[in-house]
Order: C-alpha cells, then structure tokens, then sequence
C-alpha cells in the first residue's frame, strides 16, 4: 500500500465493524427475543418443551438473558460506542485489526453461550452462566475493546472529551472489573469449575456483579447512547452539561454499592443489606437527573416527537428508565421487598428496565445509525419505523402491568395466614391465580418480537438499497482548526 492510500485510509472513519455490530444487533435481537418469547409460552403450557432436556425453561432462560444482554445489546453498545468515539474525537479508530477482533471475537463468545446454555454447562450464577473458557476469551476481547475504545480518545483531534464517552468508557471499565472478579474460579476440567468464594461471601460477590451488571452495561452504556443520539435526532444541544456531569459521577459511584438489596432476608449480615437498601435510595436522584437531562433535551422541540418516530423510541425510552428507577429503589426497601421478593413483580421491575429502556434507546439509535452506514437518507419505510413503535409499547405495557399485578397478588397471597397461623393458599394456588397473566405476559413478548422482525425487514431493505447504490459510504474525517483543538 502506498503512503497516499495509507493516509486516504487514515482520513476516513473505520464504519465497518459499526455496520457488522449494527448488523448483528438486529440480528441478536431477533434471536433473544424469540427464545424469550418460547419460555414465556413454556411457563404457560408448560408440555412445549416437549419432554426434550435442551429444551426446558431451565436450558432456555440462561441463553435468552445472556442473547438478549450480550448478544442484541452487547452488540448495539460496541456499534454505537465505536460510531461515537471516532465521531466526537474526530478520529478514527485506533486499530482496525483490533477492532476487527472485537467483533469475531465477541461474536464466537455468543455463538459458544448459545451452543453451551442449551446443553447444560453453566456456572450457576445470574448473568454469569458462561463456563470458565468462554470466560477467559471474554476477558482478552473485552480488553482488546478497552484498548480500542481509550487509544482512540489518546489521539483525539480535539481537546473536550464528549460525555457520551464518559459514561462508554466507565462502562468498559466497569464491566471488566466485575467480570474478572466475579468468575475467579478453580477449574476441575474444561467443561467445570468451582468459585474461589464460599457460600454467603460468594452471594455478595454475585449480587456486586449482578446488580452492576445492570447499572454499567445496561445503564451506563445505553446512557452514552441516549447522551449523543438524542441531540443529534432532536437537532438540540444537551439540556445540561453540568448536569449530565453530576449525573456521571453521583451514578458511577452510587451503583456500585447497591447490590446487597438482591439479597434482603438471607443469611447476607443486616449491616449489608441495609447500605444495599440506602444506596440504592440515594441511586433514585442521580438516575432521574440523567432522565431530565434527556427529556428536557426537546426544549423547544418539543413538536418532533409528532412527526419524528425516532426521536419517539429515544424519548419513550427514557420514560420507562425514569419509572424503572423509581421502582427499583422503592423496591428496595426491606418491607417492600418482603412483599416482591420471589415473585413476578420483580420480572415486571426487569423488563420495564430491559424492554422499555435498553430495548428502545438501542432500537432508536439502530434506526439512527442504519441509513447514515449504508449511505441512505432515511430508513427504507418510515411508517414501519411507527408500526414498530406503537407494536413495541403496547407489547412492554402488556407484559409489565401484568407482572406487576400477578407479583402482588402472589406476595399477598403467600403471607396471607388464618387465625390459627395456617397459611391460607397453597404455593399450587397460586400459580394457579397466576395462570391468566401469564397468557398476557407471552402476548407482550409476541407483539415485541413482531416489532423486532418488522425492524429486521426495514433495516434488509434499507441496506440492501444502500448496497445497490454502489456499495457502503467512506465518510470522511473533518479537518480540525487547530486554534479549536
């Protein structure tokens, strides 16, 4: 390669592994949801398993946490952080083989958890079911990620780093830590393997990983999402920069001391739970200043969101995070938590966080993202991208609201005692109340997952014009003032 073809290189943006993880988002999606959709209607009827042990809601609920986590929005978080940073430093990324082994490698992790889940290897832990060698390849890609992601911002053009990648960057962080530390095990072959930690302290150490998995990779990062997409669909300027500031450092600091509140009424010492509980209180201030911030973003613009059906998706997203953080810190509370803990209340409270907000800021930011890789001017159809949305919220609105009310009937059901101190209701009693929600529970997921594949068509369709218009755009660096940077 000459110089001259090496500095052509070097003046435009790396947007090829932003289109493979775009692509693979959807994808993913599609994948994860569907499986979700499948235990759904396995917890109604519970005979579709078939009898078939790779099959069972026991195989099937691990593979579509961990697809629709690390698959669909592991995959959208590596998209979208490589299009920001290289966006906001005026640079591009700083190795495209790494970059590129980013996506091989993250992809070969989700194709192992999706043949290893289903038959059975799994270490036992929440969000953490991967086998110990899937484990350590996660922590060399995430690594290379990590290089990736801050050797970029170290040859930024330009002085300022953009919050967006504030909160990218303390999300790789994050997530490294608690993955590292969390799978620290001693392995007995290569499918098995023990914690280094025992009983109560191994709990404590899960629900750190557990809790904060929610709150870096599944808040922190879609954060960097929802603080570059939503100036750039609104056309506005954030609301606060001092505020998204704050929200930064009160959110990255407060998060990590909330898990003990998984663990109310264990053996887990009181003194835990109680800091797990006040932390996770104090978490409620900071998560709504970031959703205000967002919100009030559409100063003055408020009228987009007529015409404008993705700044709907980025905008409603934060609206199920504002109503997710409230109810997770009231959940919190130890009284509270006596009446939700164990029941379907608690399903309700994660997937007003999973559907509502990571599912829609991520689909937003696809529909961003899509035409502007593939050289479009818009999606392919623009009433599918209205469809999708209203399909969407009608489908989160079903499945939570009736969580929420099949959770606080079991809860009253289950401490519900006679004069004699007998229990009222048997446990079959009530799953059997349950049944009816349950039905309405697998209509949501279905009316979701229709979103998604309406999604899948649009986003086909709209790469495949992009690809028959002479192929996918080069977009080049701007030239930097140097008196700016």
């Amino acid at each position: 390669m000459s110089v001259n073809s090496k500095t052509a290189q070097a003046a435009v943006y790396n947007d090829k592994v932003v289109r493979q993880f775009a692509i693979m988002t959807i994808v993913w999606g599609v994948v994860g949801m569907l499986v979700g959709v499948i235990i759904a209607a396995q917890l109604t009827w519970p005979e579709l398993n078939l009898g078939i042990s790779w099959l069972s809601y026991g195989r099937l609920r691990p593979l579509h946490t961990n697809a629709v986590i690390f698959a669909f929005g592991g995959s959208g978080l590596f998209a979208t952080s490589y299009y920001v940073v290289q966006r906001t430093c005026q640079t591009r990324l700083i190795s495209d083989k790494l970059a590129a082994f980013t996506f091989w490698g993250w992809t070969g992790v989700i194709v192992l958890a999706a043949v290893s889940l289903p038959l059975g290897y799994t270490q036992g832990k929440e969000y953490a079911e991967l086998i110990w060698p899937i484990d350590l390849l996660i922590a060399v890609v995430w690594v290379s990620y990590a290089i990736v992601f801050f050797g970029t911002i170290g040859i930024r053009k330009v002085r300022h780093i953009y919050v967006a990648n504030w909160f990218f960057g303390a999300f790789i962080i994050a997530v490294a830590l608690l993955h590292i530390f969390n799978n620290i095990q001693l392995p007995t072959g290569l499918l098995h393997s023990y914690s280094v930690y025992a009983g109560v302290q191994d709990a404590m150490v899960q629900w750190w990983y557990g809790h904060n998995a929610v709150g870096f990779f599944l808040t922190a990062g879609f954060l960097g999402m929802m603080y570059y997409f939503i100036p750039k669909q609104a056309e506005r300027p954030v609301y606060s920069y001092r505020l998204s500031i704050v929200h930064f450092w009160a959110l990255i600091f407060t998060y990590m001391w909330a898990g003990p509140h998984h663990l109310h009424y264990t053996a887990l010492p009181d003194w835990a739970q109680s800091i797990g509980m006040v932390f996770s209180l104090i978490l409620l201030a900071p998560s709504w200043g970031g959703m205000i911030n967002g919100i009030m973003t559409l100063s003055g613009a408020w009228h987009k969101l007529r015409d404008d059906p993705i700044l709907r998706f980025l905008i409603v997203s934060l609206s199920f995070y504002g109503m997710s953080t409230f109810e997770g810190p009231m959940m919190s509370i130890k009284t509270v938590n006596a009446l939700s803990h164990y029941t379907d209340w608690t399903v309700g409270h994660v997937h007003s966080g999973a559907l509502g907000w990571v599912g829609l800021v991520t689909m937003g930011s696809m529909y961003y993202l899509i035409p502007r890789l593939f050289g479009q001017k818009k999606m392919y159809s623009v009433p599918a991208i209205e469809l999708h949305f209203w399909v969407a919220t009608i489908g989160i609105v079903l499945y939570i609201a009736a969580m929420w009310i099949a959770g606080v009937m079991q809860g009253l059901m289950w401490r519900s005692v006679n004069a004699d101190g007998s229990l009222t209701y048997t446990f079959v009693e009530s799953v059997k109340a349950t049944f009816p929600f349950y039905v309405i529970r697998l209509l949501g997921g279905l009316l979701y997952l229709g979103g998604m594949l309406v999604m899948a068509w649009n986003v086909w369709k709209t790469a495949s014009a992009g690809l028959k218009a002479g192929g996918v755009p080069e977009v080049r660096i701007p030239a930097v003032n140097p008196a700016h940077a």
